[in-house]
């Protein structure tokens, strides 16, 4: 899975252009997200899962290293600190197409994950204190046919969360 500057600058409400700048210096570490797994005892230190097991619900740690493509996340219970949680995952349709383009498959994350955000966290987008992020499939994991997922990512300015977003109406 990848993540894009231009994900992160999502920026589709009244406060665009803060959103923006919000989400990409407060995301600089977030290219190297995802990942799910067991929470272990429930401790501080987080399980590092394969990103095509995350789940809705998981909390993450953003990874501290770059890298264009992302295979694995830190994973922890979302009462210790964490910068990012999952709050949907969709697959791109038709599933069956040619890589559609990294454009296309923003503009397509953008619409779902909006449409999802307000279910997930109780208010709508544009009211909302948090943002949003997301993975999207790479070129490569595509064409090997494995990759077709978008994983909605809710964030904040950088600010580490200690709970879950869920129904938060943050």
């Amino acid at each position: 899975m990848v993540i894009t500057d231009e994900s992160m600058a999502v920026g589709i409400d009244r406060r665009r252009s803060r959103r923006a700048a919000a989400v990409a210096s407060g995301l600089l570490v977030a290219p190297v997200l995802g990942g799910c797994a067991w929470f272990g005892d429930g401790g501080d230190t987080g399980d590092t899962v394969d990103v095509f097991d995350l789940e809705v619900g998981d909390c993450l740690r953003a990874p501290t290293e770059i890298t264009a493509e992302l295979t694995a996340v830190e994973r922890v219970a979302c009462e210790h600190e964490h910068t990012l949680e999952v709050f949907a995952v969709t697959g791109y349709e038709p599933a069956d197409a040619e890589f559609p383009g990294d454009a296309q498959l923003q503009t397509y994350a953008d619409g779902t994950c909006v449409a999802e955000f307000e279910r997930y966290v109780g208010v709508d987008y544009r009211d909302s204190e948090l943002f949003f992020t997301y993975l999207l499939p790479s070129a490569r994991g595509w064409s090997q046919g494995e990759d077709r997922d978008i994983t909605c990512l809710v964030t904040t300015t950088g600010a580490q969360l200690t709970a879950s977003v869920r129904g938060s109406q943050v």
